[in-house]
């Protein structure tokens, strides 16, 4: 299944229909055009896929934020990771192993390295299940084959 199918099968519960992805960066954050032309950002760490531009013009304004371009090339974790962890394998991003909305740290123990269609399937895959959750809600994962 390649990049956008995963998108699409993970996370089109949400509304997203990818039609390309245009950036990526070293925690498997997406950016992916959809079919409308929309532009939506995938933040794993956060389980989170949401509309970020209508058009390129928007994204290309947004791109030259200062806060958006801190946020997403994470420079300090990516390094914090890289240490710990390694340069990435192809194929691979960093992770944390246990998404930052649901209490992980950013940081430390709670960093990994998993292949990035892995990380787009599992994340969308636990949004889905925690979405209609309030804040504060104990969950408990249970790992299946």
């Amino acid at each position: 299944m390649g990049l956008t199918a995963e998108i699409e099968s993970a996370w089109g519960w949400i509304g997203i229909k990818p039609a390309k992805i245009v950036g990526d960066n070293s925690f498997g954050n997406l950016i992916v055009e959809d079919e409308n032309g929309s532009y939506w950002r995938l933040c794993p760490e956060d389980l989170s896929c949401e509309v970020i531009a209508q058009s390129r013009r928007e994204l290309d304004a947004l791109s030259t934020s200062q806060d958006f371009l801190h946020d997403w090339y994470m420079k300090t974790l990516v390094a914090q990771a890289r240490e710990l962890l390694g340069p990435l394998r192809p194929g691979y991003r960093y992770c944390l192993k246990v998404p930052a909305v649901l209490g992980g740290e950013y940081g430390g123990s709670n960093l990994a390295t998993i292949s990035l269609a892995g990380l787009v399937g599992a994340s969308g895959h636990i949004a889905r299940q925690i979405r209609d959750l309030p804040d504060g809600t104990k969950v408990q994962f249970k790992i299946t084959e």
